[in-house]
Parts: C-alpha cells; structure tokens; sequence
C-alpha cells in the first residue's frame, strides 16, 4: 500500500510517502514560511524525486488537528483534492499522537503541547507500553497550562511549542519530575503521520473527503467575534 501523509499542523509542513510501513521518502520545510506557498512544490518534488504518480498512492493521510487554524485547513484542503481526484480514501490523524510518537519510552508519560496563544495549550497525556504503543490517559483539550500541570503526579516527558514556550512553568509546577524533548523532535513527522493513518485505514477509520473538517478543539477568532455580535 502506498500512503502520502501531509502535516500542515504547526508552523513546520512535512510530507512523507511510505509503502506499508517503510517510508520512501520525507520532506519537512520549517522555515516560518505560509504553507499555502511550500506544500504544493514540496508535494510535486516529492512525487518526482519518488517516481511515483498520484493516481499509483492508496491512501492519504494527513493531520486533523489541533494546531494553527491555517495550516490545518491548507493540509485538509489539499488531502480533499488529491483524494476526489483519485479516488482514494483518507484517514485522519491527532497532531498531538503524532507528535507524541516522537518520544515514546515505555515507563514514562508523554505530554504533546502545541501553544494555543491566550495563556493556553493544546495536550493530551499519553503512556507509552512495554510493545511501543500509545495509550491516552488524559484526553485532548485546550487549557490553561498551569491547570493542566495539576492533573499530572508522575514523570514525564514534554514536546512542543507549547512545552518550549512555559518550560519554566512546567518546571517549577513538576520539580524532578519534568523532561523536555531536544529540538530535533519538536516536529511533527509526515512518516509517522502516514504510519497512525494506515493503521486507522486498516481498522475501518477514513473520512469522507466532502464533509471532514479539521479538529479545532475552540472557535476561530473571527467565528468568536462573530458570535459576539
């Protein structure tokens, strides 16, 4: 099975094509650039460099959310396309799982957060077991950071914007029981992506590429004025 999986998640943008497991090939692009402007070359060069036509890919797989509101919506936009063009069924996948995946070490609990700016985050808290899978035990939610840290009394390790930006807190709330992710896994990874997506497909999880919309976890800021009014 050929899978292309695209992140446009976070201010980074990746795209990955894999066969079943084995990734082929990967591009990240983390240069604070619209993602509207890189994933489309980035996709065109990917495919050449691969030899690989669209309509040969089995299976899209992208990010759902949470994260920024543009680039959530540029990825979905895109997967929509590819996949009514093709033919080919989606599946969807947690940016925070994906993200969590970068640091999996069983004995110890992950804490994916994406800043979510007004003081909060998005995160979720997952515990990784003795086979290498994730389990959630604290589910996705937009908080305040501090409210958050006092539902946590073990160690953990923390990755993400969210967790660069309110390290300080985070130590100071989890003395000696807080870790930090080094800035090479701070990203989220297509190849994973693309590796959460098969698994879903093969469970009986896509999405209908009409009607999915990304998993925002709040209102846009326009959607909130416009309910204001």
């Amino acid at each position: 099975m050929l899978i292309l999986a695209i992140d446009t998640s976070m201010k980074s943008a990746g795209i990955a094509l894999l066969r079943d497991g084995d990734i082929l090939s990967e591009i990240l692009v983390n240069l604070d650039v619209n993602h509207s402007v890189v994933l489309l070359p980035a996709l065109d060069d990917l495919l050449k460099l691969s030899r690989i036509e669209p309509g040969e890919i089995d299976l899209f797989a992208c990010t759902m959310g949470p994260g920024s509101f543009t680039g959530l919506r540029v990825g979905a936009s895109t997967v929509k396309g590819l996949s009514l063009a093709t033919g080919r069924p989606i599946a969807g996948v947690s940016t925070l799982e994906a993200l969590a995946c970068n640091i999996m070490c069983p004995g110890i609990s992950v804490c994916p957060m994406l800043d979510a700016r007004k003081n909060q985050v998005y995160t979720a808290l997952y515990r990784t077991g003795q086979d290498y899978t994730l389990k959630m035990i604290e589910t996705e939610r937009v908080t305040d950071v501090g409210e958050f840290l006092r539902c946590i009394d073990e160690e953990v390790i923390f990755v993400g914007d969210g967790a660069v930006k309110y390290a300080g807190l985070i130590s100071e709330a989890l003395p000696g029981r807080s870790y930090f992710a080094s800035g090479c896994h701070q990203h989220v990874r297509a190849a994973v992506v693309g590796v959460l997506g098969r698994k879903k497909y093969l469970e009986g999880d896509v999405l209908d590429a009409v009607t999915f919309a990304p998993v925002y976890l709040r209102a846009s800021e326009a959607e909130t004025r416009r309910l204001t009014r």
